[in-house]
């Protein structure tokens, strides 16, 4: 068990049943009534974010959450499978689970996968990951006064904002967390 007051970012915890990690919390201290925290949480299973209002003290469950390195191996129909990198175990996941981690997924890359008492949750992705530009459209001189962009597609089907100065077939740095460019690699 956890009191609310110990909140910090990233901290996974068990609410009614379903596991959440803490993305945003606020303690509040009104000059009339009890104090309390305001939270944003999501939720681990379905993606879905919510915001809760706890009681100062309360506690809650701490959720225990497993990480470990996995392989992604390939990608079948609506299956993706990956591979324990310490037991060479191999099982799938769905593309409705990847939603969002799709878009930086390449074959034989390593990330960690996030699983709750057996039960596996999602990925965990590096925060940016290296990918080459397919397609996007040439810049043209005199379009630079003001850090003009243009759209690029990388290697995974994500469209990106670039600089004008990006061309087809270079490796760009894209955040995973927010989905744009950082750098060229």
């Amino acid at each position: 068990m956890i009191s609310v007051n110990d909140f910090k970012t990233g901290l996974t915890v068990e609410v009614d049943g379903d596991i959440f990690t803490v993305l945003d919390f606020q303690h509040v201290k009104p000059g009339k009534g009890a104090a309390f925290v305001r939270s944003k949480l999501k939720n681990l299973r379905n993606g879905n974010t919510v915001e809760k209002t706890f009681r100062a003290g309360e506690t809650i469950g701490r959720a225990q959450i497993d990480n470990r390195g996995v392989s992604y191996l390939y990608a079948s129909g609506d299956e993706h499978t990956f591979m324990d990198n310490e037991t060479y175990d191999q099982f799938t996941l769905t593309s409705d689970q990847l939603e969002w981690e799709l878009n930086f997924l390449k074959e034989n890359m390593n990330v960690n996968i996030i699983s709750y008492k057996g039960e596996i949750l999602g990925i965990n992705l590096p925060n940016s990951v290296e990918l080459k530009v397919i397609e996007t459209e040439p810049g043209i001189k005199g379009n630079t006064a003001t850090g003009a962009t243009k759209n690029a597609k990388v290697e995974t089907g994500l469209n990106v904002q670039v600089p004008l100065f990006i061309n087809e077939g270079d490796v760009l740095i894209i955040d995973t967390r927010e989905g744009k460019y950082s750098s060229r690699a």
